[in-house]
Parts: structure tokens; C-alpha cells; sequence
């Protein structure tokens, strides 16, 4: 006979914190074709995000690359997705990923499908949520919850500080240059996500119809060509293409 449950306060999406899972009365509803020049990475998360909501194989993800890409909003939008056929988010932090035993267990055997959504990740070798995320990830002696998966994002490609000393353990073997450890070790902990997506910088045109979706959600339809000179400027102060600058410049035009 299987546990039952334990029992778990009804919501879309909850945060864990001090200890315990808190649920969100006011919950960020991101609808996935807000999400611009990312179609590749949505249709492969979207892919793996049904796959789980529908009790099929699905893997963890991780999702990393340039700031201000939209790896977090398409986390969120997943949930706007998928919310109606059972799918929970449930936001952790990463320095409380040593918690994740206690997070899990409460998890554990509910009808609904549990997405632990990890932002701005990055640890160094030291750390012990690193462990722990590492048994998450590969498992331990306890079975894995079939209903959780693990969503991580961040700007690091390996989720670990690189070095310049990682550079001096790299050495030839048979005429072939092999990484020393600490860099296999980097390698190693980021591929034991199954899905891995990358986020590159936003080129000219698609910053400027990210500004242009911005501008209509806050009720600006028009657009002339000083409006554009203006956002390319806002770009150009920030050294940034990135949706986040995108939606500042919309803000600070539409308040004007």
C-alpha cells in the first residue's frame, strides 16, 4: 500500500523558505507566445514539460546562457501552459538546495506534477548544495519522485565559477587535449541535466519587437521611427539587447 500523501496547501505555484513550502496567493502568468525569439528552446522545453504533465519519461532542464534571454519568464510560461493539466511550480532558491530532501518529501505522491524551479544558479565546488543537487539529479539509495523535476537556470554554462586555473590542467593525451578534473567535474554536473538549452543575445531586430510586444501590452499600439531611435539609445546606454532592457525602455516610454 502506498503512503499517503502529505498534505500540501492547494495553489498554482509555492516557494520554499524557512523551512517550509509556502504557496503564492499572487501567481505570474507568463502565456508562452509572449515569449519571442526563443522557438527552438520553447518547443523543446514545451515538449518535455507535456511529456511530464502526462506521466511520460521527461528530464530535468537546464537552461542557461546570455542575461535577459527569457530563461526564466519560459519557465513561467510553462506553468501558464500546463497549469490545468496538473502541472505546480514550486520555487527554490539556490542556496537552499541542501534542503531538497525536505522539499521533495511532501512532493511526493500527489496527482499533481511538480516542476523545483531553480533561478540564477550558479555554486561553487564547495558548496554543499552541489552535493545535493547532485543526488536530485542521479539519485540516491531513495527511490526519485516520479512527479518532480528539477527546471534550472542560469548564466553560467556549467554552473560553476571557471577559472583561469582551470586551464592549466588541461593536457595531451595521444595527440588529444583532455580537461583536468576540476573542469570534468563542471562538465559533469551540468550534464546530468537531460535537456539542456542554450539562450544566445538578441540581435538588432528581435530587441526591437520585444520593445514592440512590451509597448502593446501596455496599451501602445503606435510606432514611428523616432520611436525606434529611442530604444536603440536605451539599448546602447545599457550594453544590452536583452528582453529585460526591452521591457524597461517600454516601461519608462509608456510612462511618459
Amino acid at each position: 500500500m502506498s503512503p499517503t500523501p502529505a498534505a500540501l496547501p492547494p495553489a498554482l505555484a509555492y516557494r520554499w523558505r524557512h523551512g517550509a513550502l509556502q504557496p503564492l496567493e499572487f501567481v505570474q502568468q507568463l502565456p508562452p507566445d509572449q515569449l519571442l525569439a526563443v522557438d527552438r528552446q520553447k518547443l523543446a522545453l514545451m515538449r518535455n514539460t507535456e511529456r511530464f504533465v502526462r506521466g511520460l519519461p521527461a528530464n530535468h532542464a537546464l537552461l542557461t546562457g546570455a542575461r535577459g534571454t527569457g530563461k526564466s519568464s519560459m519557465v513561467k510560461a510553462m506553468l501558464a501552459a500546463y497549469a490545468a493539466e496538473g502541472l505546480r511550480l514550486v520555487e527554490v532558491p539556490p542556496h537552499d538546495l541542501i534542503d531538497l530532501p525536505e522539499i521533495v518529501a511532501p512532493l511526493r505522491g500527489h496527482p499533481e506534477r511538480f516542476v523545483l524551479y531553480v533561478d540564477d544558479f550558479s555554486v561553487a565546488a564547495s558548496d554543499p548544495a552541489l552535493t545535493a543537487l547532485k543526488t536530485a539529479l542521479d539519485g540516491g539509495v531513495e527511490e526519485p519522485a516520479e512527479n518532480v523535476l528539477i527546471y534550472a537556470t542560469s548564466n553560467r554554462r556549467h554552473l560553476m565559477p571557471e577559472l583561469r586555473s582551470d586551464n592549466a590542467e588541461y593536457h595531451w593525451v595521444n595527440d588529444e587535449l583532455h580537461p583536468g578534473e576540476s573542469t570534468e567535474e563542471k562538465i559533469a554536473l551540468s550534464e546530468r541535466f537531460g535537456l539542456w538549452l542554450s539562450f544566445q543575445p538578441f540581435n538588432q531586430d528581435q530587441y526591437l519587437d520585444l520593445v514592440r510586444l512590451h509597448l502593446r501590452q501596455l496599451g501602445h499600439e503606435a510606432w514611428d521611427e523616432e520611436t525606434e531611435k529611442l530604444a536603440l539609445r536605451w539599448a546602447l546606454n545599457r550594453a544590452s539587447r536583452s528582453g529585460r532592457v526591452a521591457r524597461q525602455f517600454a516601461r519608462d516610454w509608456a510612462g511618459t
